[in-house]
């Protein structure tokens, strides 16, 4: 009973509690406080883009973390539209101090951003490979504070592309995950099936962590992703956290998310949120 009450109270709490908000999206030159819209030279004439937000303090000349970050799938029931303009998890982690990129996933076809599952990989990984360092060049992202972070098609994409090769699994400094991880579970895909060759597979990727800090966020319990990454690489350096959806939201849906399995969990005050953000700190801070 006394759990209940506080959980209601909890929710009441955040009801009223004013959600962060997400920078508008727009045209142009990147500037401290905009998310832009780019296309780089390799695709100009297609509608293939990435999303770019500066922080509001942001400066030429200064240093500042990355978060770079995968989008889910296109899914209507969970309001995800697959779209790099309406990420929202990198954003929420980093409560907007740090340059945030939305990378896209390339379509097949090379002429635009894939919404559902992956496109062309080799694709989407030369795309980071040759963008992130371009962030980094260009606007002062630190190429040694990088986090690569995803929701659910994403958060599988972290370790799928993140991990991909070893010249990708360079570019990262650490690893967040929300609501799904690769290699946890059966996909009905060609690279997600049958189980024991995935889970192979998926293992050999995990293998290029290399120790570096590794966030794991999931509603309700990570206990899945704790079993299946037992034995398979040190556990050290993972953090595990289960998010309580349901004592974060208001009743579902709502103005916010429409599911619980949503991305837009760190844009409301939360415990859950304070440990976030207190793990990228930690894991971007300067040595």
């Amino acid at each position: 009973m006394l759990l209940r009450i506080l959980n209601l109270l909890l929710t009441t709490f955040v009801i009223h509690a004013e959600p962060l908000k997400l920078p508008a999206t727009s045209i142009g030159h990147p500037a401290a406080g905009k998310r832009v819209a780019a296309t780089p030279s390799e695709y100009q004439g297609t509608k293939v883009h990435h999303m770019l937000y500066l922080p509001s303090d942001w400066e030429a000349g200064k240093s500042y973390p990355l978060i770079v970050e995968f989008t889910g799938n296109y899914s209507p029931a969970s309001g995800s539209t697959g779209e790099v303009k309406d990420a929202a998890l990198g954003f929420g982690l980093t409560g907007g101090k740090a340059i945030w990129l939305t990378l896209p996933y390339i379509s097949k076809d090379g002429l635009k951003n894939e919404v559902t599952w992956w496109g062309n990989t080799q694709a989407t990984i030369d795309y980071a490979l040759k963008n992130v360092p371009r962030v980094c060049q260009q606007f002062g992202a630190d190429p040694k504070r990088i986090i690569l972070c995803g929701f659910s098609r994403g958060a599988i994409g972290v370790s799928y592309l993140g991990l991909h090769n070893d010249n990708i699994s360079k570019l990262w400094s650490g690893f967040v995950t929300h609501d799904h991880f690769d290699g946890v579970r059966q996909w009905r895909k060609p690279w997600g099936s049958p189980l024991a060759k995935y889970q192979k597979e998926a293992t050999a990727r995990l293998s290029r962590l290399n120790g570096r800090p590794v966030l794991i966020c999931q509603n309700n319990s990570t206990k899945e992703t704790r079993n299946f990454l037992s034995g398979r690489i040190p556990l050290q350096n993972v953090t595990f956290l289960d998010i309580p959806i349901s004592t974060i939201f208001p009743p579902f849906p709502n103005p916010i998310a429409p599911h619980p399995h949503t991305d837009r969990w760190p844009l409301l005050p939360s415990p859950a949120r304070d440990t976030a953000r207190q793990w990228f700190q930690k894991a971007t801070q300067t040595k």
